[in-house]
């Protein structure tokens, strides 16, 4: 057991709560209903916000689903993913979405008791939270690691600190002073959800992936939370993760248009 949970309990924190993980903005628009979780956010075009989380299908629609909900992100001009886990269907969901051109990468879903994680500092690294002051310089970090537009994200951060949300924390990592990373969390009722992390090509593998999880880890205890969860993407966080203690409670595999 992790966190006093069992191990459906942690399995629905870590794969299905961060569904509901998102932010209201103007024009997001949230598609949920037994088996089918969807978000489609015109101003997003190059990325975020924009995905299948879930899709329970019949084998004998599934083709016709897929080719109507790839169109209409196309329509828009949008750029999107499609997650496929262990309560997806079709079985061969993931192989229809290879053949319309979608390509796969395999993600650990993960989680950790918090009382087991260590947190140091990592030297030379520096990790701020989003503030209005520094927003500007989060976002073309943002940006610059995901390939994606700083102005909505601009807008949409700026919205949601101007609201007074605090279930939904962003930092900016530096290296003497220049930035060089960015993450944010998601603090649920039962469990934190850390995602969004990207850190810059010049300063990887000098801890300051490391240092960001410890930053969010912080919070996560100020805010009672015991139970950390997190989708890692195989071959990149997901070792670091396991070597700080975070276990595989899941397999997916996220597939990009």
């Amino acid at each position: 057991m992790l966190a006093g949970l069992t191990d459906a309990q942690v399995l629905h924190e870590a794969l299905a709560a961060p569904r509901d993980a998102h932010v209201d903005y103007p024009d997001i628009r949230v598609i949920s209903r037994p088996g089918w979780s969807q978000r489609i956010t015109p101003s997003f075009a190059k990325g975020g916000f924009n995905s299948v989380d879930l899709a329970v299908l019949d084998p004998a629609d599934a083709d016709a689903v897929i080719d109507a909900t790839i169109a209409e992100y196309d329509a828009l001009g949008i750029r999107f993913r499609w997650t496929v886990g262990p309560d997806s269907r079709p079985l061969d969901l993931g192989e229809r979405l290879e053949r319309r051109g979608l390509r796969r990468h395999d993600i650990a879903v993960m989680a950790a008791d918090l009382s087991d994680i260590p947190i140091h500092p990592t030297p030379d690294v520096t990790v701020e939270p989003l503030t209005l002051d520094n927003l500007t310089t989060y976002c073309d970090t943002v940006a610059a690691g995901w390939d994606a537009d700083p102005a909505p994200l601009h807008a949409y951060e700026r919205a949601r600190l101007r609201s007074g949300d605090t279930r939904h924390p962003a930092y900016l990592a530096r290296i003497a002073g220049t930035p060089a990373a960015a993450a944010n969390a998601a603090l649920l009722p039962q469990s934190a959800y850390l995602m969004g992390a990207v850190v810059l090509p010049p300063f990887r593998g000098r801890g300051v992936y490391r240092a960001l999880i410890a930053a969010r880890l912080r919070d996560v205890a100020a805010a009672g939370l015991r139970l950390v969860t997190t989708q890692a993407m195989r071959t990149t966080s997901a070792p670091i993760l396991a070597r700080l203690g975070f276990i595989t409670v899941a397999e997916t595999a996220s597939y990009a248009r």
